[in-house]
């Protein structure tokens, strides 16, 4: 089972604002633990979405949106990628994580499964297995 853990941003990390070294070690401690458990697959910060952009659909058409976008509360700021075996465990490790913006700051983590190719039952799915980029490396 693989699970995202999902950071929301803040008006700070909008601002491109860089964490505090205290949080940086912070967070390097925890994703250490995560790689020497063998569950960590990926992670890492977003820059901020002034740096981004959206492609919209519609109408059939395609339309480039530059960043930066209004909402903040809806925008990701990081994210932390984890293989366990249940969704206790995944729970177990969400909640180690440090405070993603400090301990003294607001904040909020969101963690939500990933979908696994098995999920689809569709003869396609056999081209993704091929290029083996939704499994554990």
């Amino acid at each position: 089972m693989r699970f995202m853990i999902i950071v929301r941003a803040t008006q700070d990390t909008e601002a491109g604002v860089m964490p505090e070294e205290k949080l940086v070690a912070a967070m390097a401690s925890y994703h250490e633990a995560l790689a020497k458990a063998g569950v960590l697959l990926d992670a890492n910060g977003l820059q901020p979405s002034s740096k981004g952009f959206r492609v919209r659909y519609k109408g059939g058409k395609r339309s480039l949106v530059d960043g930066p976008f209004a909402e903040t509360k809806e925008l990701v700021a990081g994210y932390t990628v984890i293989q366990v075996k249940s969704r206790a465990e995944a729970v177990e490790w969400a909640k180690r994580m440090p405070a993603p913006h400090g301990e003294s700051k607001d904040g909020e983590i969101e963690v939500r499964q990933l979908y696994e190719l098995e999920d689809f039952g569709s003869d396609e799915m056999e081209r993704f297995r091929a290029m083996e980029i939704t499994t554990k490396k």
